[in-house]
């Protein structure tokens, strides 16, 4: 029986013109989803606010997001990564979290300007209330002035005169800071009154807890739009099946409302941004990181069986360390001096980037450190610069053969990945 596909009814009355600047609009909320005139791709604020109710319409239908648009501002509220370290911001260690969280606090009670000096007080203030021991270190005082930075980013702070910068090596830098009240309310994406805690807020900002959890359809959705490789074996039965079931109308969706292309195997699907617009992180790349990651894939998977089931490889930071030490070793010329010098690093970048991706997954066993390699690194695998020798004509055709369900995936396409 055939399943009604999803759809919506505001979008499908659109022109083609319309509807193109739709899912353009849709998708720079899913890549900022709290953007200001001052932030980049700021200047589509006017077409996001002549869409408004299309786009409230089509986020609400297919992943259960919230929407709020002003002439100044819009705010998509996402669900929260939730333990998913690779989508936290490069520059903010757990300390710089920690002040983001203080610094919200404090700002509640500052009014629309403050002096840089009076808000580090009340961050301080904060942070006694909450039995969070901080000092004036310098270790403390850059994080303090990059999770200040961070929020001059995102538009809810503004330095009028001066800047937050120098705090991080002068104690007494002074700075006239003014605030956006608007944008400091709608930051945080949890109920905060419904939370007794720090764990419990990022269960809510998830969307998977109680009666915030999202339907099976939304919820799916919504791992196919944010992460780049979704395995069946890492959903909740009830989501994987239905994702079976409608897989194929799943991958028409994706791009028809927001220009993402779905490539469906056994395993599992994967997404990409034909546009790399909507990817996190670039891949294949031109650094050595990047390079030595792809070279280091078709040697981890010949390296070790893959497990029955998931088809997924295990490898360990000694497999890491010993494919790229073979990889600097034969191509001493090709990478960077920083690379040669430090191989360690290299090994602990390498990791990070393929987990980035969605190809590596961390398994928690024991003492020894491994990951699991997913099947979908097969996708890229490098492409040898010759072109191969010429096959020899066959006599007679070749026996015909039951075609395989195909692993994820079982073919090297240059695509990026999110």
């Amino acid at each position: 029986m055939r399943t009604r596909e999803t759809s919506v009814p505001g979008f499908d009355r659109l022109g083609d013109i319309d509807a193109a600047n739709v899912v353009r609009c849709a998708r720079t909320l899913l890549r900022r989803p709290l953007l200001h005139a001052a932030s980049q791709d700021g200047d589509l604020l006017g077409m996001i606010y002549r869409h408004r109710e299309v786009l409230r319409e089509l986020f609400a239908t297919l992943l259960g997001y919230r929407l709020v648009i002003r002439r100044r501002y819009a705010r998509l509220y996402k669900s929260g990564p939730g333990r998913d370290a690779t989508r936290a911001v490069p520059t903010l260690t757990p300390r710089g979290y920690a002040y983001v969280a203080l610094t919200l606090a404090a700002l509640t009670g500052c009014g629309k300007q403050v002096l840089l000096s009076r808000l580090i007080d009340d961050v301080r203030g904060a942070a006694v209330e909450a039995g969070i021991t901080i000092d004036d270190e310098p270790g403390d005082r850059r994080a303090l002035a990059t999770a200040l930075r961070h929020l001059v980013a995102l538009g809810v702070l503004t330095e009028t005169e001066g800047t937050v910068g120098p705090l991080a090596g002068d104690a007494t830098a002074e700075a006239l800071i003014t605030v956006d009240t608007d944008l400091l309310g709608q930051l945080v994406s949890g109920p905060l009154s419904e939370a007794d805690g720090p764990q419990r807020l990022v269960e809510l900002a998830s969307g998977d807890a109680g009666v915030h959890a999202a339907p099976v359809e939304q919820a799916v959705r919504r791992r196919l739009v944010e992460d780049p490789v979704v395995h069946y074996r890492d959903l909740p039965e009830s989501q994987a099946n239905w994702l079976r079931r409608h897989r194929a109308g799943e991958t028409r969706l994706l791009e028809r409302y927001f220009g993402i292309v779905a490539e469906s195997r056994s395993e599992g699907i994967a997404t990409t941004d034909p546009q790399d617009y909507l990817n996190d992180t670039s891949f294949p790349g031109s650094s050595t990181v990047a390079r030595v990651a792809q070279l280091a894939i078709p040697r981890l998977l010949d390296g070790s069986t893959a497990r029955e089931g998931d088809h997924r490889h295990p490898v360990t930071r000694e497999d890491f360390g010993r494919v790229c030490e073979e990889l600097l070793e034969r191509y001493p010329a090709a990478w960077s001096r920083r690379a040669i010098e430090d191989p360690d690093s290299l090994v602990t970048m390498v990791v990070d980037l393929l987990r980035r991706v969605g190809v590596l997954i961390p398994h928690e066993s024991g003492d020894t450190e491994w990951w699991l390699l997913s099947p979908s690194a097969h996708r890229w695998l490098p492409i040898p610069d010759g072109e191969p020798a010429p096959a020899e004509r066959e006599t007679e055709p070749p026996a015909e053969t039951a075609v395989p369900d195909l692993a994820l995936f079982d073919y090297p396409e240059g695509e990026p990945a999110r």
